[in-house]
């Protein structure tokens, strides 16, 4: 569990706990981000895309992902962008974390999958969630999102994107659905009738984010890395 420090805004000077947040590796394991206690916070004056995120490698497995870079907001009205201990090679994580076994560590052998022909995007959506219950997500169903959102399956440990349009899903997509999933502590799946643009499909392998493309059969096939780790592990 991360440990709290104790921040100075350097505006008004008044004192704040702070508690580092905690990503999910793709190997399962927690990744707390390393607060640079040498550095002070540093308001925010400006936003840019490059600036809110920030690379930590796993304690556990080693891989170096792109993380939100934490803020604190103080009750003056500045908001702190947090120092972060900078990436180390691999092999020297910046700051070890202990090694999780996951619950989907563990092959498994499934029943045949039994799609959902797909007619109208309901049928999708069906299907979609069809196929994460086959995966082993528990309680999944079909959710009266807001086009915000972007949730159109939920489960207690699962978010899920359903695209049925005609066009390919995008990057705006696929970085909305991953945040949810990191607000909810949940693993994020889109799942796209016309598949993604090249822009999406490097983020989501970034994120390591599962993408799969159903077809009119309802039958989802993986289209990256994360898709097929996904399908070989049990939840």
């Amino acid at each position: 569990m991360a440990e709290s420090v104790l921040v100075r805004c350097p505006v008004c000077r008044r004192e704040h706990s702070y508690t580092a947040p905690v990503y999910p590796c793709g190997c399962g394991a927690p990744v707390t981000l390393p607060l640079l206690g040498s550095a002070a916070p540093v308001p925010i004056r400006h936003r840019t895309w490059a600036d809110s995120w920030v690379s930590v490698r796993c304690g556990a497995c080693g891989s170096l992902d792109e993380w939100p870079q934490p803020e604190l907001g103080c009750d003056c009205g500045t908001s702190l962008r947090m120092p972060v201990t900078p990436a180390g090679p691999a092999g020297t994580p910046e700051a070890a974390q202990p090694l999780v076994v996951p619950r989907t560590g563990q092959p498994v052998r499934r029943p045949a999958f039994q799609p959902v022909t797909i007619r109208t995007a309901q049928d999708a959506k069906a299907a979609a969630a069809q196929y994460l219950r086959w995966l082993g997500f528990v309680e999944v169903r079909v959710t009266e999102r807001t086009p915000a959102s972007g949730v159109d399956l939920r489960g207690p440990d699962v978010v899920a994107h359903v695209d049925p349009s005609t066009a390919p899903t995008g990057l705006r997509d696929i970085e909305t659905l991953w945040l949810n999933g990191l607000n909810e502590s949940a693993v994020a799946v889109c799942f796209s009738l016309a598949g993604y643009v090249r822009d999406a499909r490097l983020r989501a392998d970034e994120l390591s984010l599962p993408l799969f493309v159903l077809d009119l059969t309802g039958t989802p096939q993986p289209v990256n890395d994360p898709a097929d780790q996904l399908i070989r592990t049990v939840h």
